[in-house]
Formats: structure tokens, sequence, C-alpha cells
């Protein structure tokens, strides 16, 4: 029972039910929260539970991202909300037979992650009913075999949804539509201002603004603001038809990862870039070609393309650019010294980049705040050093950077301001590492040191020494050989609160790191393990059965991604992941966590999800004990014992 304490006239505690204030005072309160919020209260007590259950019916608001529901959660927590307004949602547990619960006339705002074994009826329904939409974003749509989705579904949305302001279809769109077939966003609302598909072929993307350009009904697409595409191949053609029929344009994404080469004909050329930003509006570009399926570059483009592109550019304040093989110094430097009000620059596997970019940085009047330099492996610490004059960097990216060593971190410990550090293969050692401490150590928010093969466990006991409370929620040591357990006692006794720890691939990692974890007290809260979101134990080496003990409840009790060896028993696994069932358990090597995240949530959906999302799961699954695990553990050291006769 929910209590709260006052002085009674003489002075003296007093402990007082909340269940003696009026419920509609106590509904009235609740309207100000948020569902994760609500979910906790709920579990405190059933005076509360009957309150919260009554105030999700009016609720206008329902955002659950990182906890998936099953049908028979959702439904009675939605069905008899008449006044919802905005649903956002992981669907992963959800299907077809959920359609009717989630396309609801009053929506204004839909997002839904997961969407795997919905087919298009989703997408057609939403259209048929969902009139006065404004926000849509699906992800995953029709990726479980057997679904799939009609150009007809399409249409019944883009004919429905005649205010839709931001549309993102965030699944192979490649796989349903033909080439011609693109012209049915011509259909749009004239609202739309964000556009993200998450795959259309290049063709089709050219055919349809090409199109719409043409027909005098159909610009509707001449109100984008924002566009990000992942397309199979990035071509003039693409770039020249983005460039004359999107005239609002402010944030242009493209991306590819071709399977081969592109044939020479087809691919992006210096021309190319000269078509960017004709109407002089753009202030973000990303141009990128991901080497996720095949070491593949932008051939056809040389530094020419690069001056035609700084030309155009002088008022960005993003740019992006990722596999451009034959661009040199002279290339590089030329976009940073056009653009005055340049604040984030990325360059991703670049390899003819060196320190001769930034030689001269300071004679700019650029004050960078993000810098990416991602497998540009000819960097060195020089780089770095003229970089670090910049003191209002917040975030660096140095990942696959081989040559840095410790003289970078040196010059890196004076950013005061610096919230993200990324060292993932560099060449830095425990000594570097330490010089972190003078002073950037305090601010950092997110650190990864992922395969910095030097490093053993004297940088963890040298950082996480308890002396200063730390602002660090996100920690990658993984893919380090010399780290043994020691350092992650470091850790769990500095009390950091640390939200996503990945410690995969450090083979001397084992069991008394998971009970040191799992008895971790942080600053913020007394709950044994409760900062740790992300867990990721994926190939360490002395991970047992034992470990699992301290995987159950109340042990962990924010877990929500649990990276493991599946091997290590499966049957206990398969027992964790039943009895969790909100607890996203991996057992195939895979990264953890939700890529993109920001792209569809805005802050106020996760302020407090993190925190509270556990609380739901309490009050779903109820109190029952953790049964089925032990029985998997029982029928484990059976087998052990059978094996030792």
């Amino acid at each position: 029972m929910a209590t709260t304490v006052v002085l009674d006239a003489d002075g003296f505690d007093e402990e007082r039910s909340l269940d003696m204030l009026p419920a509609a005072l106590l509904e009235t309160i609740m309207t100000k929260l948020d569902v994760a919020s609500l979910c906790s209260l709920a579990s405190t007590c059933k005076t509360l539970k009957s309150c919260v259950s009554r105030v999700l019916t009016f609720t206008p608001n329902f955002h659950l991202f990182n906890v998936s529901l099953s049908m028979e959660t959702v439904r009675p927590l939605l069905f008899p909300n008449q006044q919802l307004s905005s649903l956002k949602l992981d669907c992963g547990r959800l299907g077809n037979s959920a359609i009717d619960v989630l396309a609801r006339p009053s929506l204004r705002e839909i997002s839904l992650h997961n969407c795997r074994d919905f087919s298009g009826d989703l997408i057609s329904e939403i259209g048929k009913k969902c009139k006065d939409l404004r926000l849509l974003c699906l992800g995953s749509v029709a990726e479980k075999v057997g679904r799939t989705v009609t150009r007809a579904a399409l249409e019944d949305l883009l004919n429905g949804c005649s205010h839709l302001e931001v549309l993102a279809l965030m699944f192979d769109l490649s796989l349903y539509l033909r080439p011609g077939d693109g012209r049915i966003f011509g259909l749009a609302s004239d609202k739309l201002t964000h556009l993200e598909l998450g795959h259309i072929s290049s063709r089709m993307m050219t055919h349809l603004l090409t199109s719409t350009g043409q027909d005098s009904g159909g610009r509707a697409l001449q109100n984008v603001q924002q566009l990000r595409l992942s397309v199979d191949c990035i071509t003039d053609a693409v770039v020249k038809a983005i460039s004359n029929s999107l005239s609002s344009l402010i944030d242009l994404d493209l991306r590819d990862a071709p399977l081969e080469d592109p044939r020479q004909l087809s691919d992006l050329t210096d021309f190319g870039l000269q078509e960017i930003n004709r109407n002089g509006k753009l202030k973000r570009l990303s141009l990128i070609r991901s080497q996720e399926f095949h070491s593949a570059y932008f051939r056809r483009v040389s530094d020419q393309g690069m001056l035609f592109l700084a030309g155009k550019c002088l008022g960005m304040e993003s740019i992006c650019l990722g596999g451009f093989c034959r661009v040199t110094d002279a290339g590089f430097k030329t976009i940073l010294h056009s653009c005055s009000s340049l604040s984030k620059f990325s360059v991703y596997h670049g390899p003819k980049l060196t320190d001769l970019v930034f030689h001269d940085v300071l004679a700019t009047a650029l004050s960078l705040s993000h810098v990416s330099l991602r497998r540009c492996h000819l960097l060195t610490d020089h780089a770095v050093r003229n970089l670090a004059w910049n003191l209002k960097l917040e975030s660096l990216d140095l990942r696959g950077c081989r040559n840095i060593r410790d003289e970078a971190l040196q010059a890196i410990s004076h950013l005061r301001k610096l919230k993200v550090l990324l060292l993932d293969g560099t060449d830095v050692s425990d000594i570097g590492l330490s010089y972190l401490k003078e002073g950037v150590w305090d601010s950092l928010v997110s650190l990864s040191v992922r395969g910095c093969r030097n490093l053993t466990d004297k940088f963890m006991t040298t950082l996480f020494d308890g002396s200063s409370k730390l602002a660090l929620r996100e920690l990658d040591v993984s893919n380090l050989p010399n780290l043994t357990d020691a350092a992650v006692f470091a850790l769990a006794k500095s009390g950091a609160p640390i939200t996503k720890l990945q410690l995969r691939e450090c083979r001397l990692i084992g069991d008394p790191s998971v009970m040191a974890l799992a008895s971790t007290r942080v600053y913020e809260d007394e709950c044994p393990g409760s900062s740790l979101c992300l867990l990721d134990l994926y190939d360490c080496g002395g991970i047992t059965q034992l470990s699992f003990k301290w995987l159950k409840k109340p042990f962990f009790p924010r877990l929500k991604w649990l990276g493991i060896t599946g091997s290590v028993n499966r049957d206990i696994v398969d027992a964790l992941a039943r009895r969790r069932p909100h607890l996203k358990v991996s057992c195939r090597g895979e990264e953890l966590g939700i890529d993109g995240e920001d792209d569809w949530d805005s802050a106020d959906i996760q302020q407090h999800m993190e925190a509270e999302e556990d609380e739901l799961e309490q009050w779903i699954l109820g109190d029952e004990g953790d049964v089925e695990m032990e029985d998997a553990e029982d029928e484990s050291d059976d087998e052990g014992s059978e094996e030792e006769e």
C-alpha cells in the first residue's frame, strides 16, 4: 500500500495511506505523467492500480518503445481509450490481429517499431481509419516470411492520410514495388515536410521525382524539407532529380551499400556533386557509401567534385561524407575552409585523408561541436592536437584510426565539454587513458575503447577510483584480451551509473564480474544493479551457469538487452528469455540496442523510459516465481552430476 508521512498535531510522524485521497484527485495528478510512470505507480498498490487503469482509458499519449507487449496486454490498455492521439509502440510481439487496436480514428501520431509480423493490411487500415494523422513511422513491416505489402496498401495510406507532415517507412520498398510504382508517392499530402524511406531503388526514386515534377497535379513533394533515403546506388540522376524537384530541401541524407562495385557509367561523379543544393537552402548533407556488404567506394568523385560541392555549401551546418576514396586532403580542406557555419564534420572511410586537412584549421572561423573521422587510417596524433584547440568539441569519433596514440589523448583531456569519445581500434595505452582523468573525465557520457589491444586492467582502476561523481553512462571495453574481472570490480565499486556496458569477446571476464555488477549500487539509486539497461557478455570465456542465478530478478531490474553465448547452456538461456519476456536475449553475437533511436524518439518520449519500464513488466507479469528457470537449472545440475558419475 502506498503511504505518505505527515506530522500530526503533536509533531510526531504519522503514516497515512493514499487510499484516503479522492480517486478523482489522484487521477487528475496522473494525467500529467507518461505511460512508464503510470505503470510504475500501478505496481505499488491496488488503489493506484485501479486509478491508473481508469487514466489509461483517456490518456492522449501512449508511448512505450523499449518494451514489447503481447496482444493480451495491449488490448485492455488501448482499446477502451477513445481519446488517444499519439501512439508509439514496439510491435515485436504483435501481428495483424492487433490492427483494429492500433489503427484508431483519433490518432494524430503513430510510431510503430518491429512490425515484422504485420502485412500491408496495417498500412491500408491506417490510411482508411486515421484520416487526421500528422506523423507516421513504421519499421520492419512484413519482414516475416509470408507477409507482403501491396501497391494498393500504399495507395490507401497516401490517399487517406491527406494531412501527413512526417512519413517514415523504414522497410525495403523495392521488394514490393516495380520501378514505375514510385509515382504513387505523388499522392502524398502537400503538407509533407519529412520523408524517410528504408530502402528504395535509385531508378524508382528518380522516376518518382521526375514524374511528379511533370504532373500538374502531382507536386506533392515540393514542400519536403527533410529527405532520408537508402538506395541501391547513389547516382548523378537521383541527385539531380532531388535537387530539381525538392526546392524546399534543408536536410538531405543519401546512403547506399552496394553488393558489388557499381558500373562506372551509372555511379556518382563530380558533375553529380555540382547538382547538389541548387536552391541554396540546404543546411545538412550526408552522402555515405557503406562497406557493410562490399568494399565499394565512390571511384568517380575526385577533388574537383569537392570543389564543386564547396561552392554550393557555404551555409552548411553539417556535412557527412563516406566512401570517397579518390578525394585527398585538398578536397576535404576546401570543404572545411568554405563552410564557415559548419558545426558537424564527418568523414568515413577516407583512405587519403591525412593530418594536413587540419594543419591550419585554427585559421578558419569554424566552431566544430561534432567531428567523426572513422577509419581514416593515415591520421595521427598531430591532427587531433590541432582539432583539440577547438574547445567546444562535444563528440569525437576516431574509431579505426590505428595511428592514434597516447599523445592524442593528452590533447583531448583539455576538452572540458566533450561528452562522446570513441577510440575503437586505436593504439592507445593505459597511460594515455589516464590523461583523461585530468579534465575531460567528469564530462564524458560515452566512452568506447573496443579492440584497443594494449589496454589492461590498469586503465579501469585508474579511471574508476571513486574519487569523483561521474556522468558516464555508456562504456564499451569489448575485445580487450588483457581485461579481467578485476577491472569490472573497480567499475562496480566506483558506483558509476552505467546504463550500457559492453564486455563482449573479453575472454578473461567470468562469473565474478556478473556477481559484482548484480550487487552494484549507484549514486542515483540504492537498488542493486539498477542502472544497467544493456549488458553484453557475448563470448566472455569465464561465463558459466552460475552467472544465470544473478541474472534473475531482483538483480538487474532495468535490464532490457543481454548478450550471452548460447552454448553456455541453451535450456537456461531459453528459460531466462521466457521468464523475462521484456528482456531481449541475444545468443548469436549481434550488436545490441536500437540503432538510430533518436530518429524515432523525441526527448520527452525517452524521459523516464529506462528508469521505469521494468515496473510495467512487474505489473504485467505479477509476482510469479522463477519456476521455469529453476527447473532448467536443476536439470542442468542433474546432467552435470550424471556426467561426474
